[in-house]
C-alpha cells in the first residue's frame, strides 16, 4: 500500500476538480492510502468524494498564500507521492515541496491546453503562475503529467518545457462497470417527456466552451421543433439568453444550471454537442460517448481528435464554424439513434477508472502496480 496525496485549491464544479475526486477514489480501489488536500476548501464535488479518501482543508484565504501551511503539512506528513493539479496550484505545490524537502516526491499535472488556458483567468496571481510555471517545469525532478498527447505537445511547443519534461496519463472518467449500469432519470422536463428532438451540451458558461457558436448552429437547424439544453453555470448566462432571443429560439432553449448527473441528461438526449474552442481532454465528451448517445464535436485543441479517432467514431467540425456544426448536428438527428452506438461506447472504455489509474500509478510511482 502506498501513501498518496492529491493537492487542489478546492472541489468546485470544474472538470479538473471532478476528475481529481474520481482519481482519489480509483487510487483507493487500487489499494492505496489516499489523502486529498484543498488549499482553500469546499466545493460541490466534495459531496462525491469517496468516504475512504482522507480530506484535508487548509482554509487559506487565497491559493497563493497557502505555501507556508502546505510546506508544514508536507514536512509533518510524509507521502510516497504527491500530485498537484492546475497551474496555479502546481506553482504553490512546487514552492511548498521545496521548502519541506519533498520535491523529489512531487508530481504536477496540466489539465488544459496551456497556450490557451493562460489567458482565461485575469487574476494577477494566476497570470503570474502561468508565467513562472514553465520555468519550474523545466527544473523539477519529475515530468509534468498531462491529460492528453495534445496537452503535452502544446506545453512543449509553446513554452521552454522539453519533451522529457512531460508525460501522459488518462483521466479516470468512467466507473469500471459503466457498461452494466442503467442511466439515471434525467431531471429536465424536455428529456423526461420528449415531444421533439433534444440536443444537450454540458460545461461552464464561458467563452472556452463555444456555446455562442452552438446557439447559432442550433438556430439554423432545419427542424424548427428541436430543443437545446446547456447544463452549467457561468458568467455568460445572460449573454447566451440574449443571443437565443435575438435568433428567435428562446422558447426552445434552456440553461437550467449545474446538474448532479450529466450522464442521465445526455443518455436521454438525441445528440450531445461539444462546441469548445479548446480543451485538455474533454471529460464531458467521454461521458457522452459512454451513454451511446450520438455526439458531435469541434476539432478543438486538444483531445476530441484522439478520443473520436480522428472523426471515425463521431463527426468533428472546425472550431467557430456554426454552418458546419449545424450540418453535423442535423445529420446525427436524421440518422437512427442506434447507428454506431457500440463504437461510441467502446471508444469511451479507455477512460475507465481501472485503466486510467494504471497510467497515473506508472507516472507517480514508476510502476503500474500499487
Amino acid at each position: 500500500m502506498k501513501k498518496l496525496l492529491i493537492i487542489l485549491h478546492d472541489l468546485s464544479a470544474g472538470g479538473a476538480e471532478k476528475m481529481m475526486t474520481r482519481l482519489a477514489g480509483a487510487l483507493v480501489d487500487a489499494g492505496n492510502d489516499v489523502t486529498l488536500l484543498m488549499l482553500t476548501g469546499g466545493g460541490i464535488n466534495a459531496a462525491h468524494l469517496d468516504p475512504r479518501v482522507k480530506k484535508i482543508e487548509l482554509r487559506s484565504p487565497r491559493t497563493s498564500r497557502a505555501v507556508p501551511a502546505l510546506a508544514r503539512f508536507l514536512r509533518d506528513n510524509r507521502f510516497d507521492a504527491q500530485l498537484a493539479a492546475l497551474t496555479h496550484v502546481n506553482v504553490v505545490a512546487i514552492a511548498a515541496a521545496m521548502l519541506s524537502g519533498t520535491l523529489a516526491r512531487l508530481h504536477v499535472s496540466e489539465r488544459n491546453a496551456f497556450s490557451h488556458d493562460k489567458y482565461v483567468n485575469p487574476d494577477f496571481m494566476v497570470r503570474l503562475a502561468y508565467l513562472v510555471a514553465p520555468f519550474l517545469y523545466r527544473v523539477i525532478p519529475n515530468p509534468v503529467i498531462c491529460v492528453s498527447r495534445g496537452v503535452a505537445q502544446d506545453l512543449v511547443d509553446t513554452t521552454i518545457a522539453r519533451r522529457q519534461d512531460v508525460t501522459i496519463a488518462d483521466n479516470p472518467v468512467l466507473d469500471n462497470d459503466f457498461r452494466e449500469k442503467a442511466p439515471g432519470l434525467p431531471s429536465h422536463a424536455w428529456l423526461l417527456e420528449k415531444s421533439s428532438p433534444v440536443i444537450v451540451a454540458v460545461g461552464r458558461l464561458a467563452p472556452q466552451k463555444g456555446f455562442d457558436t452552438l446557439i447559432s448552429a442550433f438556430a439554423a437547424l432545419p427542424d424548427r421543433s428541436a430543443r437545446l439544453i446547456i447544463f452549467g453555470e457561468g458568467a455568460l448566462r445572460a449573454r447566451l439568453f440574449d443571443q437565443a432571443r435575438a435568433l428567435g429560439v428562446a422558447d426552445r432553449f434552456d440553461l437550467p444550471g449545474y446538474t448532479n448527473d450529466p450522464m442521465a441528461e445526455v443518455a436521454a438526449a438525441d445528440c450531445f454537442v461539444l462546441s469548445s474552442r479548446f480543451e485538455g481532454s474533454p471529460n464531458a465528451l467521454v461521458e457522452a460517448l459512454s451513454t451511446g448517445t450520438p455526439v458531435v464535436s469541434t476539432r478543438c485543441p486538444h483531445g476530441p481528435q484522439d478520443i473520436l479517432i480522428g472523426g471515425v467514431v463521431a463527426p468533428l467540425v472546425a472550431v467557430d464554424d456554426p454552418r458546419a456544426l449545424t450540418k453535423a448536428i442535423d445529420q446525427q438527428l436524421s440518422r437512427p439513434r442506434e447507428l454506431h452506438r457500440q463504437a461510441r461506447i467502446d471508444a469511451a472504455a479507455r477512460f475507465m477508472n481501472a485503466s486510467a489509474v494504471k497510467t497515473y500509478l506508472a507516472a507517480l510511482l514508476g510502476s503500474p502496480s500499487p
